[in-house]
Formats: structure tokens, C-alpha cells, sequence
């Protein structure tokens, strides 16, 4: 895993438009959002599907990267004063709050085509295949987009001040942030050119530690501190929003993160390689305090 991070980390930053430019307040708007600490897991889970059908991880680089571009771009988005007006991000300010609303709405813009540049470019395809990035890219778009992130993104706000039901937080969930989790497990097959069996179990894997991820986000909400998430507390609470704490409990919701990961764990059952860091991975999720 560590050697992972490394092979993410010295990737990412390179795939950044050189900042010897008129627009260099832009490049650096969004490579502070890159640089700001986030734990990777999305190009991690791409890079270990990969290995998990026996491919070379070289393959999965620029899928991961566009994945995490993509997750990046929608916390600078997220953090608007229009969205939800957040001054911090990961212990740091949010990037408006550095850069400007202008400026940060336009850094979100650019990672998202950026991250569609990188899965298309010449260097993915001799990588990859061009059958394999064309897949890639139309699977990234289509749980990014209308139909997945963004998508739970418009129902979030659409129930912002009401009283939601669970199912509409679980579909809002799955898109919202099962869709690009979901994404990054089903690219790591697709780099790898798998079978469909083990893009669709990777994918039901991405989708239950989704749900179960997001339900251990409402609970540290109510019961971490500022200084452990490195961002505020208690925000779902004072706007009102419905989550699972408030219409489950915190007992009923760790069961339910429990019973999420065991059916993301049977998932990678399809698979002959060994599963244990994703297993690992799963359960690390599921008892995070931070």
C-alpha cells in the first residue's frame, strides 16, 4: 500500500499543467486542492483491483489520478458558499477561502476536464489499451455526472431543510458517494482487462463500503471534534439536513456500516488472488475516526 501512495502521489502532481503561465493563480489553485492531505483511497482502491486481476499497476496509474481529480474537484465545489460553506477542508482552508470563489469554482472546472484529458492521453493508451480508456472514461463519466455524484449531489440540496426518508438517503448516497468509489474499483478491472463478472463485483464492493463510508462521516459528525476531521462539526445538524444518525440512531448506524462491509467483503469472493488488503481496507473504513 505504501508503495501504492508513492506511485499516486509522484503521479498525480505531474499530470498538472506547468504554471509558468499567464493562468498560474489557476495551476496552483488546483494543486493546492491536490496537495491538501486527502487519504487517496479512491486511486487506491483503482490500483489494487488492478493487481487483484493480476495486471501490471502501471496500468491503472492514470485511471486513479483522473478518479482523484474528479473526487477533488467536487470538495472545492462542495465547500462553495452556494453548496456547503465550509471554510475548512482538511485542517486547511477551503481553496475559495485562498483563492477566491472565482477562482476556486474554476480550479474545479479545470480538474474535471483534466481528469478526462489524463484517461485519453497518449501515454494511458499505450498503457492501458485505447479500448481499455475509452471504457474507463465513459465509466468515470457516468458516475460522476447526472447519473452519480453529481446527481446525489442535486438530491442533497433539493433535502436540505426537509425531512428526507431513508431511501432517498441511500439513493442520494449511491450516487453521491458510492458513484465515484463505486468508479474507481470497476476502472482497476477495466485497466487490467477484465471480465465483466469481476468489473461488476468490484463494483458492488465500491458501492457497499460507499454507503458504509458516508454513514461513518454523519456519525463522526456528531460525535468527533473539528480539530480530529479537520473540518467543522455538527454542520449536518445546524442546516438541518436529514442523515442517518438523525432518522436510525448511532447504534442502529454502526450496525448497518457492519452489515455494508461484510457484503463488500463477500463481494471480492469472485476473485482467485488474494483479497486480504481490500478486506483489511474495508474494515479500516468502517472503524475510522477521522
Amino acid at each position: 500500500m505504501t508503495d501504492m501512495l508513492k506511485l499516486i502521489e509522484d503521479s498525480l502532481y505531474a499530470y498538472l499543467p506547468n504554471k509558468n503561465v499567464l493562468e498560474k493563480k489557476l495551476i496552483e489553485s488546483m494543486e493546492y486542492s491536490l496537495r491538501a492531505g486527502g487519504k487517496r483511497v479512491r486511486p487506491m482502491l483503482t490500483l489494487e483491483f488492478c493487481r487483484l486481476c493480476c495486471a501490471p499497476l502501471e496500468k491503472a496509474v492514470p485511471f486513479g489520478c483522473a478518479v482523484e481529480m474528479i473526487h477533488t474537484y467536487s470538495l472545492i465545489h462542495d465547500d462553495l458558499p452556494c453548496m456547503d460553506d465550509d471554510e475548512l477542508r482538511r485542517g486547511k482552508p477551503s481553496n475559495h477561502i485562498v483563492y477566491g470563489e472565482d477562482t476556486a469554482l474554476l480550479a474545479g472546472d479545470a480538474l474535471q476536464s483534466l481528469a478526462f484529458e489524463v484517461i485519453c492521453c497518449e501515454d494511458s493508451v499505450n498503457k492501458a489499451g485505447a479500448a481499455a480508456c475509452a471504457k474507463a472514461a465513459y465509466t468515470l463519466a457516468k458516475y460522476c455526472g447526472a447519473r452519480g455524484m453529481v446527481a446525489g449531489q442535486a438530491i442533497d440540496l433539493e433535502y436540505e431543510d426537509k425531512n428526507a426518508p431513508i431511501e432517498v438517503l441511500r439513493q442520494m448516497d449511491i450516487k453521491k458517494t458510492g458513484g465515484l468509489i463505486k468508479a474507481a474499483c470497476e476502472m482497476g478491472c477495466i485497466a487490467a482487462n477484465a471480465d465483466d463478472n469481476m468489473i461488476n463485483a468490484a463494483g458492488l464492493y465500491g458501492e457497499y463500503i460507499g454507503i458504509a463510508f458516508q454513514i461513518v462521516d454523519d456519525i463522526l459528525d456528531v460525535t468527533s471534534s473539528q480539530e480530529e476531521l479537520g473540518k467543522p462539526i455538527g454542520s449536518d445538524f445546524s442546516n438541518q439536513k436529514s442523515t442517518y444518525v438523525s432518522l436510525l440512531g448511532i447504534d442502529k448506524c454502526r450496525e448497518l456500516v457492519n452489515e455494508l462491509t461484510k457484503q463488500a467483503i463477500d463481494a471480492l469472493s469472485v476473485f482467485s488472488v488474494d483479497t486480504k488488503p481490500l478486506v483489511d481496507f474495508a474494515l479500516k473504513l468502517a472503524n475510522r475516526k477521522k
